[in-house]
């Protein structure tokens, strides 16, 4: 999970984390929760794709997520 204070969102810190999870450890898919429109965005931007949808979230608890992969590396 990726997540930025609010007093220091805008900055850049994100892109480069993410950056550094694509290029250095090699992350390709990601988890969001479908109602926080901000990072499902965020995603978005760089390039990440929704390929499906689930109801529940990993604990089971009624947040729908969205589960996203990096487009470069979709078949």
């Amino acid at each position: 999970m990726l997540f930025i204070h609010p007093n220091f969102r805008g900055k850049g810190i994100g892109k480069t984390l993410l950056g550094y999870a694509i290029d250095s450890l090699k992350v390709t898919k990601v988890d969001v929760n479908e109602q926080n429109e901000q990072a499902v965005g965020f995603y978005k931007h760089f390039g990440f794709e929704t390929t499906y949808r689930s109801e529940l979230d990993t604990s089971g608890k009624p947040y729908p997520t969205l589960h996203m992969v990096f487009a470069s590396i979709k078949k």
